[in-house]
């Protein structure tokens, strides 16, 4: 489970932030950014079965076998439209003032979005970033498409691999008594995980709002 929210993570984040500071920086003036913004509205409400579903029929039917890359790419096509939106709105919050006065220094337009937007934003990015972590940490229905599972401890990403939300839901059904234990201790895991990603959210936010 955690290296395949490691690779998610290094997935999504550069590809989220990135989308972010192109809709948030020009957005208002190119149909592609118009683009960009459907699609990630239609990700942001599409169900998470169905893009399991879309990574099993892209990359896990051609290779014939599931793996934990399979699993990342479907936990990133979840993750990627909560940071490309969180990114975008903390960065219109961002005044004008300060691209108005990084121009006027002679920076160009993308070095301002870089290097001095994306800094004064960066509290609310980062919270965007653990928000997208802790939805995609206990998501089951897309792994059940790509990583599957696997009885033994394995760090081949290129093979199925064992990942605690489907665990949870195998040994939840199971009919022993110490199994069903087993799911509510990993339920259980996930649970405090996902508190404390929401915790450390706060913590940011709120900086966020004190610096305003």
């Amino acid at each position: 489970s955690l290296m395949m929210l490691g690779l998610t993570v290094l997935v999504s984040t550069p590809i989220g932030i990135l989308a972010g500071i192109y809709l948030a920086e020009y957005g208002d003036e190119s149909k592609t950014a118009e683009l960009t913004r459907f699609v990630t509205d239609i990700m942001l409400s599409a169900p998470s079965i169905v893009l399991g579903l879309f990574v099993y029929a892209i990359l896990v039917a051609p290779m014939g076998h599931f793996s934990g890359f399979a699993g990342s790419l479907a936990l990133s096509l979840i993750a990627i439209p909560v940071v490309v939106r969180t990114t975008e709105n903390m960065l219109r919050l961002v005044p004008g003032s300060l691209r108005e006065a990084a121009a006027a220094l002679g920076a160009p337009r993308w070095k301002v979005a870089l290097m001095i937007t994306l800094r004064a934003a960066k509290s609310g990015v980062i919270t965007g970033l653990l928000l997208a972590i802790a939805r995609v940490s206990g998501e089951t229905a897309p792994l059940l498409f790509t990583a599957l599972n696997n009885q033994f401890f394995s760090t081949n990403m290129s093979q199925p691999m064992a990942n605690l939300p489907v665990v949870i839901f195998q040994f939840a059904m199971s009919p022993y008594d110490n199994w069903i234990r087993l799911a509510w201790g990993g339920a259980l895991l996930i649970t405090l995980t996902v508190l404390a990603i929401n915790i450390v959210a706060r913590v940011f936010f709120r900086e966020k709002t004190a610096g305003h």
